[in-house]
């Protein structure tokens, strides 16, 4: 679904994300995951076109990114952010269906399908007359996922769409976005610093740090044979015995 090619990115004189090579496979599941300042929100922005690379070329379902481009190519990505990015002045239904409206959607088809998403969300509909102060932080993100996917894309980005959230809000919210993703077989690009997430969500996990791949493949294989001394640590740090029992392992 999308493939880098020696793509890097500087603020400054601080390389974020050094040349960096690689392909994400559409239909999956592919969490980004290392420390803050690792390059992994980086490299998710450069995917979406909120950042342009310094060298190299991204391409989205055999098309190259490119500015001529660009605002088309984002109809079909879906993005969501830490607390849903929502505009507090737009009630959560007119969140939800901003680009519809944008792109001369009818009323009644903006209707039914903000409703249609409700449902797949679980979000309860008198939320959708709400404005995102008067809703919870979990009714956020949902609302979020919603708007992300009101234009159907074939992928979601998601940058720490969970970090926010209390334990039991995350644990729901966690359960119902992967049967999203497996029910309407999107590819899913999910940004976290959390190894228990990424062993719910990761078909594939990808550990960075200091703006490079450290190692990828599956969550046990990071734990049983870690690449280096950094993933030995960040392992150890998240203290994996009591976090694999979210699901991501057997």
């Amino acid at each position: 679904m999308f493939r880098l090619e020696n793509v890097s990115k500087k603020f400054g004189e601080l390389t974020v994300l050094q040349p960096t090579t690689l392909a994400f496979e559409p239909g999956k599941s592919t969490v980004l995951i290392g420390p803050s300042g690792c390059g992994k929100s980086t490299l998710l922005r450069l995917l979406v076109g909120l950042l342009q690379p310094d060298s190299g070329t991204i391409h989205f379902d055999g098309t190259e990114l490119k500015a001529s481009n660009l605002l088309q190519m984002r109809h079909r990505m879906g993005y969501v952010i830490q607390d849903g990015g929502l505009f507090p002045h737009l009630t959560a239904a007119e969140n939800v269906g901003l680009m519809a409206r944008y792109l001369k959607w009818s009323a009644d088809k903006i209707r039914t399908r903000v409703e249609e998403l409700a449902d797949l969300t679980r979000l309860p509909k008198a939320a959708l007359d709400r404005y995102p102060a008067q809703i919870s932080g979990g009714q956020r993100q949902r609302v979020g996922i919603m708007r992300a996917l009101m234009l159907d894309p074939p992928v979601m980005l998601l940058d720490e769409p969970m970090g926010a959230l209390d334990p039991l809000v995350r644990y729901d919210l966690q359960e119902d976005l992967l049967k999203i993703f497996r029910t309407l077989n999107k590819t899913a690009i999910t940004v976290t610093h959390d190894m228990g997430e990424a062993g719910f969500f990761g078909d594939h996990i990808i550990m960075l740090g200091e703006g490079r791949i450290v190692q990828q493949g599956k969550l046990d294989e990071m734990i049983s044979n870690p690449a280096n001394d950094f993933v030995a640590r960040f392992v150890r740090a998240q203290r994996l015995p009591t976090l694999t029992q979210q699901g991501g392992l057997s």
